[in-house]
This record gives C-alpha cells, structure tokens and sequence, in this order.
C-alpha cells in the first residue's frame, strides 16, 4: 500500500508546483498504480527530480546523496533483505562497521520508519538515512540479486572445489563431471533465469582471447549481461552440451539441439546452436517462451483495414498469405497468432517449418530436415496427401516451393508462408522470379503483407512531450498523405511519448516493454490483377494500393507514435520515409 506524503504535498502546494486539484490527481494516479507518490510528481513534469530531492531534504532535516553503483556495497545489501527493502521504498547502500546508511523516499512512512529501528535494534546497527530519488533506489533494488552477483557466487564455490586451473586443463574425459558440479549447474541455471526474466531472445556465449562474453537480446537489442572467465568455458559448453543431448568431444564442426526445463512456473524450450570460433566454441540458445509467441493479432500491433483484411481472408477456404519482412521482424509470431485464430476441430492444419519455435496445441507441426532432403519443397509434396485444409510453410526460399505453394493455393488450400522482400508490393514481382506464372498470382494470392518490429515504451514511465518543428513537420506529412477516411479522424494538434532515461521498476530499467509491429497489407483485387497481366510496373503497383487505402508502414507506425506505442526516434531507425 502507497503511503501518501502529506507534508510534502502541502509544502508543494505552498511553493505553487501544482494546485489542490492537480495534486488529488497526482494522489490518485500514485495510488491506481500502486507507485511512489514522488515518481508520480517527478514524471508529471511539475518539478525535476534533483530539485524534489533538494526540498525533500530541506523539509526533512535529512542529508541527500546520489548514488552510483561503486557506492553499492554487498556488506550493506546482505543486512536488509531485498522484499523488506522493495516493500518499505528505502534501500541500505553503504556499510562502515555497524553504521548502517539508508536511502529513504518517503520520511513520512512510519511503518517504514518502525521497520528501520527494529532492524537497527535486531542486528546491533546504527542507521544514517539520506534522501535519495527513486532512480538511485531503483538502481539499489538492481544490485540485489543480479546476474553478475549470483554466477560470481556459484564461480567461487567451484574454484574453491577444483581451482581454475584443473578446469582449464583437465582432459575431455574429464569434462562431463566437471561440468555437473552444483556451481557450474548453478551458473547455467542462473543465466538462463535471468534471460527469461529479462525477456530475453537470446543468449549469446561467446568465448574471446581471455574471457567468455555473455549477451542477452532483448527486444531486439544486444547487449553484454556477464563477463565470465575463460577458464570455465569448457565447463559451460559441456554442461550445455549435456542438457541438448550434443556430442561433448565433437568441437570442430556446428551442432544443434533442444532441450526444455521450468524457469519460474513456466516450461521453456531452448534451441540451442553451437559454432566452433577461433577462441573456442560459442553458443546461442534461442529462448522459446510459449506465453511471448502465442498473442492475439490486435496485440501484435494490427487494428483497423488491416485487422479487418486478415480476418476476412483468413475465414476464405483457399488462397494464400504471405508474409514478408527481414530476419526478426515477427513473422513466424504473426503466423501462429493467425493459426491459433482458425484453429478448430473441424479443420485439418499442418504446418512445414525450420525449426518449431512454438508448439500450437490440436495443429501437426512438422519440422524440416534439410541434411536428409526433406525440404520445405518435398515436404509441402507429402503433406499435400496428408487431407490438409490449411497450411503453413515457414518460408518460400525457392522455385519449386513458391510453384507448389500456388498450386495448393489454387485447389482448395488455405496457405500462409512467408518470402523476404523490403514491402508488401515487393511480393508480386517475387513471385515472378520464382517462377510463378503471372496468371495465377492474383486468382491464389490473397494478400500479401510487410511488417517491422519496434520497441514498444513502457507504459509506466514513458514521458510524454510535444513534437519539435522537425518531428511535427514529419507527422503530418505522413498524416496528409493517408487515405482520407483515417487522417480525418486524427487531431490537428498531437503530443508524442519518448523514453524514459532511467526507466522504471516494471520495465526493469530498459524504458522499453515488448515489442510492437507496424504492417502494411495489399489486397490483390481486380485492379491489381490488370496490372499484373499488362506488365509489372512498381508504380501502377503503389498506385493501386493507394486506391484500395493501404496504409504504409511508415503511416501505420504514425498511428502508433501518436497513441503513445512508440517513439517517433525509434519508427525513424526502422522505418524510411513515406515508405509505400
């Protein structure tokens, strides 16, 4: 429960930061959320964080201090438990014999003020309390169990068992025991935990000249969780190794495997590549969280014409779909969700892909095994006798598939695939490439789809701010040249969100939560079949996506930019300009 600082509104109200009905506003919105009335202030933009923590002080009679992270000590950590410290919003940072020094956010929390002098009474300790604000106590709450302090705990239980020179030097025999000792399992374990939590991809473990580099992808962005010691690379890859069922003596060539464990209470599937470097073997696990893959369409990012136009076309009984965008831009995610939206007893759904990421309950997943010739081409041959209604091939790579794809298109299939072309109109000419007769694209191809991936903000700490000049100019450019029945609907004047700096607790510090995809979805009518037969033409192409009111992902990005989805800074990175 948020306890309310009554004084400090009032000296607030005193000094005119806000009115007597802003500042029930603010109470409110502090208590809806369950968050520091303070946090609640800050991110208002009624008053800055430094210049809160200066009238805090001023109010309180207590010192300020900002704390970095070597101002952390783990002695100080150890004395406060980590729940005590998140339920009570102060944070111990420094220990010097038994003075004890505590970040505090409200001095008006009694409750948190009682907890204090017990723990003070309890361990023999002094306390020293300094105000702090609510990044500096978020970063604190960090320090507690973090990915570093863990691993480097489980690291000193092995060395002290084996020393890291045997690990390093002990013989490929050896290697399997080595590797199931409790601390190099924990390290594993931990790792992965964290991944997870973190909403991690990937994880990336890459030996170098004199450590292993450890990165998560998160959200599309890599960056270095953990830097481990060469020594115990052996260890790690072996334990690894054991739990995908891989050759441990095998080093010079790549492998693959799978294995599943419990993290939290959610089962979890790792694909796991390994690939032999110049400093030893590094390792990728692809981390396939059922609950991230299995979305509703809408949450995806799809609403409107183009949300009308896939459950229209998906409730045809043949045709297809296909989807196109780079590696990583969702489109295997997008694909589930729309078989998830037609799965029923009633119908008979196979899908072709490389590798399953998700297993969809009541649908036959087949993988492909390229190494023994089953391809997405003699594959898409045999399921053809399997009495499918719908089917999903994972991609269209080459001719033969692209010409049996059309075919089932055209005798009674539903079929969703995907292609790698720059947008939606890049689908038909394609196509052609492949083979495709021009006749029988627009009777099989139903629509045809791009999409990109875009961080999506944090709803918690986003910070809302009007358009400079450039950005305003950019935003209505879009908006003039959407169809006209969506940009009347816009308002003429707009704010945007930006990211925060610091981020908050539900975002983990990142600013960012998920991802959402911006689309753009071509319906092959009449108009675009005369096209198609008269000669392929880029721009009689665009022309007819205009007429039948496509919006571009650029346009469709601008939608979610003024909903507050994402930054217009982060639609600019993946999306060109007035992209059609």
């Amino acid at each position: 429960m948020i306890k309310i600082p009554q004084t400090l509104i009032e000296e607030l109200l005193k000094r005119k930061f806000f009115d007597k009905g802003t500042a029930d506003e603010l109470v409110q919105k502090a208590k809806e959320a369950d968050r520091d009335f303070t946090q609640t202030v800050v991110e208002s933009g009624l008053i800055s964080d430094s210049d809160l923590v200066s009238l805090k002080s001023e109010l309180y009679r207590l010192p300020s201090v900002a704390i970095t992270d070597d101002k952390i000590k783990s002695d100080a950590l150890k004395t406060i438990p980590e729940s005590t410290a998140e339920f009570y919003k102060f944070v111990p940072f420094d220990r010097e014999e038994n003075i004890l020094r505590i970040g505090v956010l409200n001095p008006e929390d009694n409750d948190a003020l009682e907890a204090l002098k017990f723990i003070a009474q309890d361990q023999g300790l002094s306390i020293e309390k300094y105000i702090i604000d609510f990044e500096d106590y978020s970063r604190v709450l960090k320090k507690y169990r973090t990915l570093v302090g863990e691993v480097k705990e489980a690291l000193d239980e092995l060395s002290q068992e084996l020393g890291k020179e045997d690990i390093k030097k002990a013989p490929i025999s050896q290697l399997p025991q080595i590797s199931e000792q409790a601390p190099i399992i924990k390290a594993v374990a931990v790792t992965i935990k964290h991944a997870v939590e973190t909403r991690a991809s990937d994880i990336h473990i890459e030996p170098q000249e004199k450590e292993i580099r450890v990165r998560f992808r998160t959200d599309g962005e890599m960056h270095v969780s953990l830097i481990l010691p060469k020594t115990i690379h052996s260890a790690i890859v072996t334990r690894i190794k054991i739990l995908s069922d891989l050759k441990i003596d095998e080093t010079r060539v790549p492998q693959d495997g799978r294995f599943g464990t419990v993290v939290g209470d959610k089962k979890i599937d790792f694909r796991v590549s390994t690939l032999p470097t110049r400093y030893g073997e590094k390792i990728v696990l692809r981390i396939l969280d059922p609950t991230v893959g299995l979305v509703d369409l809408p949450v995806l990012g799809l609403a409107g014409r183009n949300l009308g136009l896939i459950e229209k076309y998906i409730e045809k009984p043949f045709g297809s779909i296909l989807i196109t965008g780079p590696t990583g831009s969702g489109k295997t995610t997008t694909l589930y969700a729309i078989l998830r939206k037609i799965n029923s007893e009633d119908v008979n759904i196979i899908t072709l892909e490389d590798p399953i990421e998700i297993l969809l309950p009541g649908i036959n997943q087949s993988q492909i095994q390229e190494e023994i010739g089953y391809t997405f081409a003699s594959g898409l041959r045999s399921i053809l006798r399997q009495d499918p209604d719908i089917i999903m091939v994972g991609e269209i790579r080459d001719a033969d598939t692209a010409n049996l794809a059309t075919h089932a298109s055209l005798t009674g299939h539903l079929v969703f695939s995907t292609l790698h072309t720059n947008d939606s109109i890049g689908v038909i000419p394609r196509l052609i490439d492949l083979g495709v007769e021009k006749y029988l694209i627009a009777p099989t191809l139903n629509l045809a789809m791009a999409q990109r991936l875009l961080r999506r903000l944090c709803p918690s700490c986003k910070i809302k701010t009007k358009p400079d000049m450039a950005e305003t100019k950019i935003i209505k450019e879009a908006i003039d040249t959407m169809p006209e029945e969506v940009g009347r609907k816009l308002p003429k004047s707009f704010d945007v969100y930006k990211a925060s700096d610091a981020g908050c607790d539900e975002c983990k510090g990142k600013a960012y939560k998920g991802r959402v995809a911006i689309f753009e979805v071509f319906e092959i009518n009449d108009g675009v079949e005369k096209v198609i037969l008269s000669g392929i033409s880029e721009s009689a192409l665009s022309e007819e996506a205009k007429k039948q009111g496509m919006l571009s992902m650029f346009q469709d990005g601008i939608l979610k930019v003024l909903e507050g989805m994402v930054s217009l800074e982060e639609l600019l990175e993946v999306a060109e300009v007035g992209n059609a």
